[in-house]
Parts: C-alpha cells; sequence; structure tokens
C-alpha cells in the first residue's frame, strides 16, 4: 500500500541565513580576542576585527527577527534556525551592551590612583609604551574631580608595619595576582620609596593596563598609594577603579594577617609536675 506524503513547507531563507551569519560571527569574535591577547597586531585593526564581529551578530539578530515575521506570515519552516541565530548575537552582544551602559553612568577616565596631587610615576613601563598610548602623565585636577566624585572611597592605604614589610605584601600580593612585575625597588630608610611596578590583563579581551604601588614611610608604618592607568581608550569603565579597589583590599588583609601573627603569643609549657618520691624504706 503505497502512502501519500504530505508536501512538507519549504524552509524560510531568512531563517537559513541569519543562523549562517550567526554562526559565522562566533569566529570573528574569537580571532579578535586572540589577536588582542597575543599582541600579534596593533589595537587599531584588533578593534576593528572586534566591531565587524558586533555588527554580524546584530545583522544575525536582524534577519532572525525578519525570519520570524515572514514564517508566522506564510507559515514557513526554520523557526529552530532563527532561535538558534538570536541567541548567539544575543550571546555575543550583551556584555559589550552592559559595558555601554556602564560606560554612560561612569565618569569619562583611564586612570586613577589613590593620590591626586602626588600620584605615584610610572618610570619603568614609561618605556614600554607605544606612541599610540594614553599619555604617561597624570591628566590633573579635572581628572582628581571626576574621580572624587565617581569614587570617593579610593584613599591611600595606611598600614600598621614598616615600609619593608609593607612592601614584601603588596610584593607578594601582585606576584599571586600573575601580573608581569617590569621593576621593583624596595624602599631604603627614609632616602627612597618602595615601588612596584606591573602590567595588569582585563579578564576577557586581554588590554593591558598598567599599575605602579608606591610605599613611604608613615607616622605610625607605612603608607601604600596606588596607580592604574589604561593604555588605551578615553574611558576605563570602572577597570581601574575596581583594580586599585581590590588591590587595597588584599594588601591590607595580608599585612593584617601578618601583624596577628606577630602578635600572636607563644604558649608557654607549664612545667612538668615533680614525681612523688617514695617513702624511705627503715
Amino acid at each position: 500500500m503505497i502512502r501519500s506524503r504530505l508536501p512538507e513547507e519549504p524552509l524560510s531563507r531568512l531563517a537559513v541565513w541569519s543562523r549562517r551569519v550567526a554562526v559565522f560571527s562566533i569566529p570573528v569574535v574569537l580571532l579578535a580576542i586572540t589577536i588582542v591577547r597575543s599582541g600579534l597586531l596593533e589595537l587599531v585593526p584588533a578593534l576593528a576585527t572586534f566591531a565587524g564581529a558586533l555588527a554580524l551578530a546584530g545583522v544575525a539578530i536582524l534577519l532572525a527577527l525578519g525570519a520570524f515575521i515572514v514564517i508566522w506570515r506564510e507559515g514557513l519552516r526554520g523557526i529552530g534556525h532563527s532561535v538558534v541565530a538570536l541567541a548567539i548575537g544575543i550571546g555575543i552582544l550583551a556584555y559589550p551592551a552592559y559595558l555601554a551602559t556602564r560606560a554612560y553612568r561612569l565618569p569619562v577616565i583611564n586612570d586613577v590612583t589613590t593620590d591626586p596631587i602626588d600620584p605615584p610615576r610610572f618610570e619603568a613601563i614609561a618605556r614600554l609604551r607605544s606612541r599610540e598610548s594614553n599619555p604617561i602623565t597624570y591628566a590633573g585636577l579635572r581628572a582628581a574631580e571626576l574621580q572624587r566624585a565617581a569614587y570617593p572611597d579610593i584613599e591611600p592605604l595606611l598600614l600598621n608595619v614598616s615600609p619593608q614589610e609593607a612592601y614584601d605584601t603588596a610584593l607578594a600580593v601582585i606576584t599571586r595576582r600573575k601580573w608581569r612585575i617590569v621593576d621593583a625597588r624596595p624602599p631604603q630608610g627614609g632616602r627612597r620609596d618602595g615601588l612596584i611596578e606591573a602590567v595588569a590583563r582585563t579578564p576577557i579581551m586581554g588590554f593591558r593596563d598598567d599599575v605602579v604601588v608606591r610605599i613611604r614611610p608613615a607616622q605610625e608604618g607605612a603608607r601604600v598609594d596606588l596607580r592604574s592607568a589604561s593604555r588605551y581608550g578615553r574611558s576605563d569603565l570602572g577597570a581601574n577603579a575596581s583594580r586599585v579597589r581590590a588591590l587595597i583590599d588584599d594588601i591590607d588583609d595580608s599585612a593584617g594577617s601578618e601583624e596577628q601573627k606577630k602578635k600572636k603569643p607563644v604558649p608557654v609549657q607549664a612545667p612538668a609536675p615533680k614525681k612523688a618520691q617514695a617513702p624511705a624504706r627503715r
């Protein structure tokens, strides 16, 4: 007995192309991230590649939405292709959209320090920056005002330890974070400040940001000042403030732990009881 097959509805071409474009945007995003993290090309072409990937994701979303309308009106197949395209496009654009929202709410600064009056200076790192990088000098009073309004909690760290101990603690914290240490000079009495220069990387794209830690003697211990600056871009999207805040907390916690260890009393063993002497035999 021959069964008659019902003719299948044609597949929406918009749905097919939306999925193709969305899938193609994934390797483009990965390629852009690889270029930035490895430093194979300059930052501008790498960012252009990333922008192209975002544009492809946006086109995929528009094609998917158009496919939904065509499928609903003409009864075509391809709803699965459209859903996949929409999910990939939203997944790629979600984080950049979040960063754009942060950029709208945060000040346009790329350099954050705990001492705007006398910020720690980049010395060894200054020789590593290219001509296309942001200026190595601090922006001045205007940047300090914007920083104070947006991040009023960014303050110098005062520790009840010696400058050498504060330097050792800061160096250990930076080493644990696996930042690239460019220069490290311990403090020398009252003649030289302790200085640590390092290069940090952002989590996803791997942009290089420069960090300097300065240790000076204070009345009751040591004063630690920090500075974190982005090499490229007008706005850091709050990354430098978050890095300075987290580094201050880690150094403070580590220094406090070491101080507690020193203050911890050493248990004194009680003398062993004397053995009772046996009565002498007569």
